[in-house]
């Protein structure tokens, strides 16, 4: 299942001969050793030899360094360099501060700093609501997270989730125009946690919490949304719910089934399972059975933190009990938000007739994307290399655009509800079909397109 990817770019500089052959003797060796190659570019020339620039994906760092020696042993053919690209671009980081205003001359800086600032100060000392229109606070979202569940890396702390943080800001400017800043806790306490966000809170328009570990996840997010009075949202839970949901939305058209009738399987009952079983009760999903290490959550089970609860109370309707392949039988969707190589493609076939799998334990899918399509109608993976990415990043920027432009604090399920429905819209009745269910992540329409629902529906529910 594994192919290159652009997450695994390398370029490598050699000296090859300079024969007609040279180049088309590189791209061939890469081809060799399975790389994908993307550029082959001559940047010196001399009468004996060139200085070339191979660039490829890989599958994987181990797979990058076979490459590279293949290279080594094409004739005539040294090695200078090998750049790993992925690392290039975070050199320095992947922020930076800019001013919004000029500061050429002293008149420009008596206005933004002192003495003209202090009068800006006194007003929103004396009105604190004016901190909104007067400062960044409007249109800046803090992203917080304590390291403790990085993507699929686990508990790597604050340090080596700076990465990710800064990534995730950049989405937000680039997405929807939305100032954000990685705001890395070095603790995993609850208190403090929950402490230093509510003291940090002034600064921020918005709460944008990030990898943090279930359960605690879940009470960091009550307490703040309790304390605050602006919106505190967590991705890896509602962010991916409502993509979810959006994919759901067209995939049942597809397959021309109703989401009132469909038999829905969820594997994985953290953050992300846990949101997406709300967001599809919510949406009035009754036939849903989810299932955690020890098989289906019902009511019965034993040993069941507060969220499995109520997972356990207002799912399984038809009290079904055995492990995940066994109440797989029959199902029209599988949702997987857990671990990789959990099913195989004789699973899926026990499924009903143009059954739905989305499969989206990263980077490696519950079940193989490729044996999934050969018995399912629609299938979805996490992944960019293969046909219908769920990815968040079709939901939070425009998610939090909307709750800024509103004004608004309270996460609702309408709002994500309407933040759902506008992803799914943005794939219009023309273009979908089992390989289109969801728009790109590039679709310059659909951040603003979630903007607006998302603030229509706050001022609704206001």
């Amino acid at each position: 299942m594994a192919t290159p990817s652009p997450g695994y770019a390398i370029t490598v500089r050699v000296e090859a001969p300079s024969s007609s052959t040279a180049t088309s003797g590189l791209a061939a060796a890469v081809s060799a050793a399975g790389g994908a190659l993307t550029a082959l570019d001559v940047v010196e020339s001399f009468a004996d030899r060139l200085v070339v620039d191979v660039t490829c994906d890989a599958v994987d760092s181990d797979h990058a360094e076979s490459i590279t020696k293949a290279l080594t042993q094409v004739a005539g053919v040294t090695v200078r360099k090998v750049s790993d690209r992925t690392f290039l671009i975070h050199l320095g980081g992947k922020l930076e501060v800019n001013p919004k205003v000029p500061l050429k001359h002293r008149d420009d800086l008596s206005r933004a700093y002192t003495p003209g600032v202090a009068r800006v100060c006194l007003a929103i000392a004396e009105n604190p609501e004016d901190a909104r229109r007067l400062t960044i606070k409007r249109n800046t979202v803090a992203v917080v997270t304590d390291g403790s569940a990085v993507l699929g890396l686990g508990n790597i702390g604050p340090a080596a989730a700076l990465p990710v943080m800064e990534g995730k800001a950049a989405l937000f400017k680039q997405f929807a125009g939305v100032d954000a800043w990685p705001v890395c806790l070095d603790t995993q306490d609850v208190d403090n946690i929950v402490e230093i966000v509510r003291a940090l809170a002034p600064v921020y328009g918005g709460i944008n919490l990030e990898d943090i570990a279930a359960p605690r996840c879940f009470e960091i997010e009550a307490r703040l949304r309790e304390a605050l009075d602006i919106p505190v949202f967590h991705d890896d839970q509602h962010g991916t719910a409502i993509v979810v949901l959006a994919a759901l939305y067209n995939a049942l058209r597809v397959v021309r089934k109703s989401l009132d009738d469909v038999r829905v399987v969820v594997s994985g009952v953290g953050a992300a399972g846990h949101a997406i079983i709300r967001l599809l009760h919510a949406q009035g999903v009754t036939d849903i059975v989810a299932c955690d290490r020890r098989g289906a959550v019902h009511p019965n089970g034993e040993g069941r933190d507060e969220f499995r609860r109520w997972i356990a109370e207002n799912t399984n309707p038809r009290g079904a009990t055995g492990t995940l392949k066994e109440v797989l039988a029959g199902a029209d969707v599988f949702i997987g938000v857990s671990g990789p190589n959990l099913l195989t493609g004789e699973d899926i076939a026990t499924m009903a007739d143009d059954a739905i799998v989305f499969a989206l334990a990263n980077p490696d899918p519950e079940v193989d994307p490729i044996a999934a399509r050969e018995h399912a109608a629609v299938v979805a993976t996490g992944r960019s290399d293969f046909p219908n990415q769920i990815n968040n990043v079709l939901a939070f920027p425009g998610f939090f655009r909307g709750m800024l432009d509103a004004g608004a604090h309270e996460i609702t399920d309408a709002a994500m509800l309407a933040a759902a429905r506008a992803i799914a819209d943005a794939v219009g009745p023309e273009q979908v079909n089992a390989s289109y269910i969801v728009p790109s992540v590039f679709d310059p329409e659909v951040a603003p397109a979630v903007a607006t629902a998302v603030k229509h529906a706050a001022h609704a529910t206001a």
